[in-house]
């Protein structure tokens, strides 16, 4: 599985105890892309988690996303790993024989970028990525005149900011807290679904 043009609901997760019980349920309500990143475990006990996450996915036709790791990504069959600027560069990351997603603060960033999908942000601040400043919608509009590749507005985003990511020209958006803190993570995820669908729509 490669393209992600007509995926729009990506959801990044640590490798939590219950970790498919969520993505099943998030699936459920609509997500489209699944990322596991955690930076914590150790190989030992991530790899058998990764495995069970890609099976999850895989069930339901949903790409999978392992972050940083182009070798446990090659290892679990995952359809795609996720660098960061300052991870392994996309072309070397691609010598695993697997496609490439990118993390993306400026301008700069998405226009030189060769990965396969980007993501933006963050667009607002979060404590998923503690010291980095947000880039604001500014970065978002951008993107939607700009990318070249198929991308995703990240950073902040929830019910009370996913419109204003929309308006300026998302279509596609990834999400943490939003989904993986709520205690109904199936309907968080229809909720936030259900605005990209009205947006799309021509709200």
């Amino acid at each position: 599985m490669s393209g992600l043009d007509d995926r729009r609901l990506y959801l990044i997760t640590d490798a939590r105890d219950g970790l498919t019980r969520l993505l099943e349920r998030a699936i459920a309500g609509g997500v489209e892309v699944v990322q596991v990143r955690d930076k914590a475990l150790p190989d030992a006990l991530l790899l058998p988690r990764l495995e069970a996450a890609r099976e999850v996915a895989a069930s339901y036709g949903v790409p999978f996303v392992v972050n940083d790791r182009p070798d446990l990504a090659r290892l679990v069959g995952a359809d795609f790993v996720h660098v960061g600027q300052d991870d392994l560069p996309v072309e070397a990351a691609r010598t695993f024989a697997i496609a490439v997603g990118q993390s993306t603060h400026a301008e700069a960033e998405i226009a030189r970028t060769t990965a396969d999908y980007i993501g933006v942000g963050p667009v607002f601040a979060t404590p998923t990525k503690q010291g980095r400043a947000p880039v604001g919608l500014a970065l978002v509009q951008y993107a939607a005149k700009s990318a070249r590749c198929p991308w995703f507005a990240i950073g902040g985003i929830d019910l009370d900011t996913i419109d204003e990511v929309l308006e300026a020209g998302a279509t596609r958006v990834a999400v943490v807290r939003a989904i993986v803190e709520s205690s109904e993570p199936e309907s968080a995820a229809r909720a936030l679904y259900s605005r990209i669908e009205l947006f799309g729509d021509g709200a």
